[in-house]
């Protein structure tokens, strides 16, 4: 693929569907695999060229793939064993996320009930990480409308040892010794959903999504059920940054990996109504760490528009000028590749959309 070309992973409930095209252009659905069953997630890792895809059938549950060419038939793509150990009284509910970490090989994915498991030969093999499901608190955790799931992984750039990742509803949780031993970030964190004398002594830390910003790995972003937030020092304590926002409960986040100081969000009304503020569909991008909130709309639909953006429905290309993409549950797919400033509709009348991200 050139650089003046793109490529889309759209994950839905009924299929992989690949977007490929011009960027700036129009893009083109150039297939649809696993037709008819729930993809939950897809991802190619940048290092191999290899793509992951989750996926939940209705009879036989959740199954990790991979393969080489995501046009590939479905009966191409290999499955990979991802599963609780026999010793460990769980079942798998749904696998969130597949991330690339740092070492060669080295992959973590985030599971729901909320687990972490981790790779070290490019996703052949999977082992539960022990030290976060044997944790001493677990037995307080608690999902969100979502369940209990973890769903965001964000490892450190150049050091393998160190992580965040964060869960719904168990908070931020840290690691500097490569997941032998974990300890909680959720300082500052204010839990408006719960009465204000519950919020000191709760546990029920309710994060919807959370990056890192490569250059500055001591920085992160964090959407939170009612809020977004910044962490300065890894994920220890956190700052409110959403005041500016017209609602700051919402789903999506996304950030410039060139720019630590820029991050992008998508507001949805509220937890009782998940669709987009005023009936206009907004992305919001800070220049300042969240000083200030700037809304970009152009080429978006601004009248009688509700559309709901799910958690894992936002993703960046990396590139520069940044290239932007997000998906609705109603089957539309937006695309900006000016770094938001002018948005087109890339796709539509897809199925529901879960997750979308760029393999290219």
């Amino acid at each position: 693929m050139s650089d003046s070309q793109t490529e889309l992973l759209i994950a839905t409930r009924k299929g992989l569907l690949v977007l490929r095209g011009e960027r700036g252009g129009e893009l083109e659905v150039v297939s649809r695999r696993f037709e008819g069953q729930t993809v939950e997630y897809a991802i190619r890792d940048d290092r191999t060229g290899t793509y992951f895809a989750s996926v939940t059938h209705g009879q036989y549950g959740p199954h990790l793939y991979r393969q080489s060419d995501p046009t590939a038939p479905t009966e191409a793509w290999e499955e990979v064993p991802l599963r609780f150990p026999e010793d460990v009284e769980a079942t798998l509910d749904r696998i969130w996320i597949v991330q690339p970490g740092v070492g060669d090989g080295e992959l973590w994915a985030g599971v729901s009930p909320a687990a972490l498991f981790h790779s070290t030969d490019g996703g052949a093999t999977w082992e539960l990480n022990r030290a976060l499901w044997d944790d001493p608190t677990h037995a307080k955790w608690q999902g969100g409308a979502g369940g209990l799931c973890l769903h965001s992984i964000a490892p450190y750039p150049g050091d393998s040892q160190r992580l965040a990742v964060a869960t719904s509803a168990a908070g931020v949780w840290l690691t500097e010794d490569g997941g032998a031993s974990w300890r909680q970030g959720v300082e500052g964190l204010v839990a408006r959903y719960l009465p204000e004398e519950l919020r000191a002594t709760t546990f029920s830390w309710c994060v919807h999504n959370l990056h890192r910003a490569p250059l500055e790995p001591g920085t992160l972003y964090l959407q939170f059920h009612w809020g977004v937030y910044r962490s300065d020092d890894g994920g220890a304590t956190w700052t409110a940054i959403g005041a500016s926002l017209p609602s700051d409960f919402g789903f999506p986040l996304a950030i410039d990996p060139h720019n630590p100081d820029r991050a992008f969000v998508i507001p949805l009304k509220s937890d009782g109504d998940r669709v987009t503020p005023d009936g206009r569909l907004r992305v919001y991008e800070t220049r300042d760490r969240g000083a200030s909130w700037n809304a970009l709309n152009r080429g978006l639909p601004q009248e009688g528009t509700h559309l709901t953006i799910l958690r894992q429905a936002f993703g960046q290309d990396g590139r520069s000028p940044l290239g932007l993409a997000f998906g609705a549950e109603s089957g539309e797919v937006f695309a900006s590749f000016d770094g938001g400033a002018s948005w087109s509709c890339a796709a539509r009348h897809l199925p529901p959309i879960n997750a979308v991200r760029f393999g290219g």
